[in-house]
C-alpha cells in the first residue's frame, strides 16, 4: 500500500467574475492511495485566501498524511481537523478505498446503477451584457433556480438583472438565490434587502461580513428574505463554538461546502445543529474537479435537503476530467453508461 499527493492546476475555460477578482486558474490537490494495482483518490481542495487551512505548511502536512496514512487509515482524521481541506480529502479517500478504489464512496444512492440531484445555475460576474447572455441561456436550457453574484457591481446594475429575471418569470416558475460574499455593512444590507423584498428572493448567502453574529441575527430579524450563512462557518471549529454559531444568529440556512469545513463529518454536524433550531442547508461546491465534485454530489444524493444544491461548477474546467456526470433538465444527473478518464492524473 502506497500514499502520494499531487498538486493540479484546473484551467477556467473562461475567467470566473467574483467579487474576489476574475478567476483564470484553481489550484487544487489530490492524494492516492495504491494497493493491489487499484488506485483510491481524494481531493484537497485548498482555496486561497478562503480556505481556514490556506498556510504555508500546507503540503508539509500532505507529506505527513501520505507517511501515516496506510497504518492510521480513518485515526489520522483526529489529526487533521485544523486543516478541513485535507480531512476532507482523506475521508473521501478512504470511502473510495472501501468500496472498491472505483470513485464510489456511498455505494446506497445508486438505484439502478445512477442518481440525480436538483441544481441551481450560476451567473459569474462580467459585462452586463454577458451575464444577461449567462442568464438567458440558463432559462433557455430549463433552469428554475439562479443564483447571482451581488455586492461587487453597482447595486443599480445588479438590480436591472433581478428585474430582467422577473420580467419573464415570477417566483413560482424561477427562484433567484443572491450571493454577497459579505460585501456589505449592516446598514447598507439593511437598505438593500428592503428595496429586494419586492422581486421574491428565495434567499440571499452572506449580506455581511463574517465575524459579526449580532449584526447578522439583527438583519435576520428585520427582512422578511432568508439569511444564508457561508463564509460565517470557516474556521468555526468546535462543537462549543458551532452552537453558539447557531444559538447567536439564528440563521435561516447554512450553506456547505465540506471543503472549507471539515468534509462529511463537519457539514453532518452543521446539518443535525440547523436542524434542530428549524433552519435548512444547501451543499455546494468550491470549485473542485470532478473528483471533489463526484464525492459531493454521492453524498447529497444521500441526504437531501428540500432545496436545490449547488453542484454545476464541474463544467468550467478545460482540464478537468471525463467522468459520468451531465448537467441537464435542473439536475446534476450519474449517468451509468458513461466512465471516468484519469489517464491525465494518475
Amino acid at each position: 500500500m502506497h500514499c502520494h499527493y499531487k498538486k493540479y492546476t484546473l484551467n477556467f475555460i473562461k475567467p470566473g467574475g467574483t467579487s474576489r477578482g476574475v478567476l483564470k486558474t484553481k489550484d487544487t490537490y489530490f492524494i492516492f492511495l495504491e494497493e493491489n494495482g487499484k488506485t483510491a483518490i481524494g481531493e484537497c481542495n485548498r482555496f486561497i485566501n478562503l480556505s481556514y487551512d490556506d498556510k504555508d505548511n500546507y503540503e508539509e502536512i500532505l507529506n505527513k498524511v501520505c507517511r501515516d496514512l496506510p497504518e492510521k487509515k480513518e485515526a489520522i482524521l483526529t489529526e487533521l481537523t485544523e486543516w478541513p481541506s485535507i480531512y476532507f480529502g482523506v475521508e473521501m479517500l478512504l470511502k473510495d478505498w472501501r468500496n472498491g478504489s472505483q470513485r464510489i464512496l456511498f455505494p446506497e444512492v445508486f438505484k439502478n446503477g445512477a442518481f440525480s440531484v436538483p441544481i441551481n445555475g450560476l451567473i459569474w460576474m462580467g459585462e452586463d451584457s454577458d451575464m444577461r447572455e449567462q442568464i438567458d441561456k440558463k432559462l433557455a436550457e430549463g433552469c428554475n433556480s439562479i443564483k447571482l453574484k451581488i455586492g461587487a457591481l453597482d447595486f443599480e446594475r445588479e438590480l436591472a438583472l433581478i428585474q430582467y429575471i422577473r420580467k419573464k418569470h415570477n417566483k413560482e416558475e424561477v427562484e433567484i438565490r443572491l450571493d454577497a460574499n459579505g460585501a456589505y455593512s449592516y446598514e447598507e444590507a439593511l437598505e438593500k434587502l428592503a428595496i429586494l423584498e419586492e422581486y421574491g428572493i428565495n434567499y440571499i448567502e452572506q449580506p455581511i461580513a463574517k465575524g459579526d453574529w449580532e449584526s447578522m441575527h439583527k438583519l435576520i430579524k428585520n427582512t422578511s428574505i432568508k439569511i444564508a450563512l457561508d463564509e460565517e462557518l470557516i474556521g468555526i471549529i468546535s462543537e462549543t463554538e458551532r452552537q453558539e454559531l447557531i444559538d447567536t444568529i439564528q440563521p435561516d440556512l447554512l450553506i456547505l461546502k465540506p471543503a472549507l469545513i471539515g468534509g462529511f463529518s463537519g457539514s453532518e454536524d452543521w446539518k443535525k445543529r440547523i436542524r434542530e433550531n428549524g433552519g435548512d442547508w444547501i451543499v455546494t461546491s468550491a470549485l473542485e474537479s470532478n473528483i471533489g465534485l463526484n464525492a459531493i454530489a454521492q453524498y447529497v444524493a444521500k441526504d437531501s435537503s428540500d432545496f436545490s444544491q449547488g453542484l454545476g461548477t464541474g463544467q468550467l474546467f478545460s482540464n478537468n476530467f471525463p467522468s459520468p456526470y451531465e448537467v441537464k433538465n435542473n439536475h446534476i444527473h450519474y449517468k451509468k453508461d458513461q466512465g471516468w478518464n484519469l489517464t491525465k492524473l494518475i
